[in-house]
């Protein structure tokens, strides 16, 4: 099995080297865009309701690019899938969008799943394994092993957190559910990693992202993340949550509570339950511009693959001269 890595930490060094090797020969054309790219969307997926609409965002961009869906916390039996569908559309390099909320979720388990870095085991195939893989996907388990692929990867590392796209969603979901900004506070709420350092991080980006919201003269505009996974945190998230939603209530006003998710509004019903506030129950999809924004992650790794066979013919020619 041979898989070509490229990585965003290496372009710098290929960029010098091709400049330097430019210096020495003529200028050559930018070549076209390869019919062998392909694309990869990574989704946590959920209900037949939650999939549906991610399969709805990258609908549009069928007639241009190949794309196919891995649904899946960096599962390897999914990931695997994909791969498989597309190098059997002649597909031999592929940019990996994750659309996930931070660019750090799974990031280092996908390098390793895809041969990017080493650490994933060689996957290990019986009747048996291939039985309960196949269930494990249906359940969106978290396989493990290294995928068996000859294509090359460039891997997406924004999240929907750092994606100014999202901040056009965000007014919009606030301002259909508003009535009177003076005398409302605005709840928006993620679900949050566990470690305190990235739930920071997660609250800074999703915060930059509620900027056009603070632009309207709503009381309060704060951002919170549940810990859903971690009940130990989670605990106090809650009573962080609907203390703000309370304090709402008791100023006389409403409070409204916008999830920045994929899709859905998860728990927050049952965290909220018996609390008066307003909500419409969307995450960021549907809406066109995470449409926008997968585009965008595509047409950047598809850059990266361009770079990367410029560079690597650059390379050649300069160690035959």
């Amino acid at each position: 099995m041979s898989v070509r890595a490229f990585t965003w930490r290496g372009l710098a060094v290929l960029v010098a080297l091709l400049l330097a090797v430019g210096c020495a020969t003529q200028p050559k054309q930018q070549p076209e865009a390869d019919d062998s790219y392909g694309v990869l969307l990574m989704a946590h997926g959920g209900s037949k309701e939650w999939n549906e609409r991610v399969l709805a965002a990258v609908e549009p961009l069928r007639d241009r690019y190949t794309i196919e869906v891995a649904f899946g916390m960096a599962d390897a039996a999914s990931l695997q899938e994909a791969v498989s569908k597309l190098e059997a559309q002649g597909v031999r390099q592929i940019g990996v969008v994750r659309l996930f909320i931070s660019g750090e979720s799974w990031y280092e388990r996908t390098r390793k799943i895809l041969g990017l870095v080493p650490g994933a085991p060689q996957r290990v195939v019986s009747a048996h394994d291939a039985h309960a893989n196949h269930g494990q996907h249906a359940q969106h388990s978290m396989a493990f092993w290294q995928v068996d692929t000859a294509a090359s990867f460039a891997l997406s590392e924004e999240g929907l957190a750092d994606a100014k796209e999202m901040d056009a969603i965000l007014l919009e979901r606030v301002s259909r559910l508003s009535r009177d900004p003076a005398s409302e506070d605005v709840l928006i709420l993620a679900h949050g990693p566990g470690d305190d350092a990235e739930n920071t991080r997660w609250i800074e980006k999703i915060s930059s992202r509620a900027a056009a919201v603070r632009t309207q003269p709503f009381r309060r505009v704060e951002v919170h993340t549940l810990r859903e996974d971690w009940p130990e945190k989670r605990e106090a998230a809650e009573r962080t949550v609907r203390a703000f939603v309370e304090r709402a209530n008791e100023e006389n006003g409403r409070a409204i509570v916008v999830p920045f998710r994929v899709g859905g509004f998860g728990p927050y019903a049952k965290v909220l339950n018996g609390l008066d506030y307003v909500a419409d129950g969307l995450g960021l999809l549907p809406h066109p511009n995470v449409t926008k924004w997968i585009e965008r992650q595509i047409e950047t790794l598809e850059v990266a693959h361009r770079t990367e066979r410029v560079v690597a013919g650059a390379a050649v020619q300069a160690g035959a001269r």
